[in-house]
């Protein structure tokens, strides 16, 4: 790794872990379904401030890193459920249509297995159906 690559992901750790504190000082008693029910979704301005801007000022925009987010969270599996539903929801926030989340899980298939894709799927089907329930 370069120094300047080095630097920047030291400074992404510091402020993530920063931002948790904020959220919940005791975090070792903290459960991840208590953090998707604390933080159901996020402004699409606060999301492209943290994930667009904060970490990678000249790199991706808060919707297209979440939606890297979703590939990497379905080939985790059944694992990273919590997450998985928790960033779907910011990605519709942040502008990404449902098409465009499916076909991410879908490409996912090749690395994380049918298994996880269709688990995957599923998940984002429920946050959809969620969200057209609050919107209606």
């Amino acid at each position: 790794m370069t120094e300047a690559y080095t630097k920047m992901f030291q400074q992404m750790m510091e402020s993530s872990q920063e931002m948790m504190r904020a959220f919940n000082p005791a975090l070792e008693t903290m459960s991840l379904a208590g953090f998707e029910k604390m933080i159901p979704t996020m402004s699409k301005d606060m999301m492209e401030m943290w994930f667009g801007k904060t970490f990678n000022r000249e790199g991706l925009d808060a919707k297209t890193r979440l939606l890297v987010s979703i590939a990497a969270l379905t080939v985790l599996g059944a694992q990273a459920e919590p997450q998985l539903k928790m960033t779907v929801r910011h990605a519709l926030e942040a502008g990404a249509t449902e098409r465009e989340i499916a076909e991410v899980i879908w490409q996912m298939s090749m690395f994380g297995g049918l298994p996880a894709m269709q688990k995957a799927l599923e998940l984002a089907q429920g946050v959809f159906a969620e969200t057209k329930e609050k919107d209606a």
